[in-house]
This record gives structure tokens, C-alpha cells and sequence, in this order.
């Protein structure tokens, strides 16, 4: 596995031994950010369920200034430490290890600010896409205008709209489903 464009095109990661950590392969990554464009200059990114942290590591050498990577397995953020050291983001790679399950903490002081991208690549069986970008949607820290990829399986069906949040992309590579969204605060009806 390795990083696909950008100031560290070509450093090759570190990857999990055992099954547990499901790494977006290399193929879906650049397809990604081919979607996303080239230039992330400066943008907050919130890398969700971050396995060995390739998406968000990918958007740092792309250009963007500050990452934060949550997962709830010590394995993994052993992993994305490493990768962040591996490409020499220490100043800009923050890692916070967490369940999601039990929704995102959006109290932490990692994450009191505005995110203008957000990877989102829980595991495939558990069904976590909904609720996660559902958390997301109210959680006003996401800039307006931000954009959220979901990752999950093709057989997924997620909505098309959440509080806020707007399908505006979505593709399919091999049994991978992109789905792309876009925050704006303006959507939702005030509650």
C-alpha cells in the first residue's frame, strides 16, 4: 500500500498483519481523490474508522494542513502513528482512539473545530454508515460546504440525504461503494 499522489507520492505504507484492519486499497483511494481533485490546500480533515490512516495521509500529502485520525483499535492507531511518522506528518497528524459505536466525541479538544473533509470506512458488516453520518450532520463542525466520502459495501444503500448532508456522488469499484456528500448548514429545517 502506498500513497498515490501528492508531496509523499510513492511512500509505501505500513499495513495490519491480521484481518481485523480492512485498508482501502489503493485503486478506490486514487479514484477518490481523482473525485475530490488535487489541491487540498489547507483543509481540516476528520479520517473516521481510520484503519492504517491511507485516506487521510493521502489527503495531507495532497496539501491539506491537519488531519485527525479516530479508531477504537489500539492496533490501529499503533499503525497510523507509524504511517503518520512514515511520511513525516507528526505536526499535523493527530490520532484519538475511540468507539464509534458510542458516536463521535465531539467534546474532545482533537475535535473542536471545523472539518472541510471527512473520510468515513466503518466495517462493512456493521451497518455504522447511517449513524455516523447521521452524528456528523448535527454536529456543526463541519464547514459549510465540506465534503464527507463514505465507504462501504456496493450491497449498501445509504440515504440520500441526511440534517444538512446531500448525496452528490456515488460510485462503485469492484465491491466497494463511494458515496460522496456535501454539508450544507442551510439544508436542515432548525430544530
Amino acid at each position: 500500500m502506498r500513497i498515490t499522489g501528492g508531496r509523499v507520492k510513492g511512500r509505501t505504507l505500513s499495513t495490519p498483519k491480521g484481518l481485523l484492519i480492512r485498508p482501502t486499497s489503493d485503486r478506490v483511494r486514487e479514484a477518490i481523490f481523482n473525485i475530490l481533485g488535487q489541491d487540498l490546500s489547507g483543509l481540516s480533515v476528520l479520517d473516521i474508522f481510520s484503519g492504517t490512516g491511507s485516506l487521510g495521509l493521502e489527503a495531507l500529502s495532497r496539501g491539506a494542513g491537519y488531519a485527525v485520525f479516530i479508531d477504537k483499535l489500539r492496533e490501529s492507531i499503533d499503525l497510523i502513528k507509524k504511517n503518520i511518522d512514515l511520511c513525516g506528518y507528526g505536526d499535523s497528524g493527530m490520532t484519538l482512539r475511540w468507539d464509534l459505536t458510542r458516536g463521535i466525541p465531539w467534546g474532545h479538544p482533537l475535535l473542536m473545530k471545523q472539518f472541510d473533509l471527512v473520510f468515513l470506512d466503518p466495517p462493512y458488516s456493521k451497518n455504522l454508515e447511517s449513524p455516523i453520518l447521521t452524528g456528523l450532520s448535527k454536529g456543526k463542525r463541519l464547514s459549510n460546504g465540506a465534503r464527507v466520502v463514505a465507504e462501504s459495501s456496493k450491497a449498501a444503500s445509504l440515504p440520500l440525504s441526511f440534517p444538512n448532508l446531500e448525496m452528490v456522488d456515488t460510485r462503485v469499484y469492484g465491491d466497494t461503494k463511494i458515496s460522496i456528500y456535501e454539508y450544507n448548514n442551510h439544508l436542515a429545517k432548525v430544530e
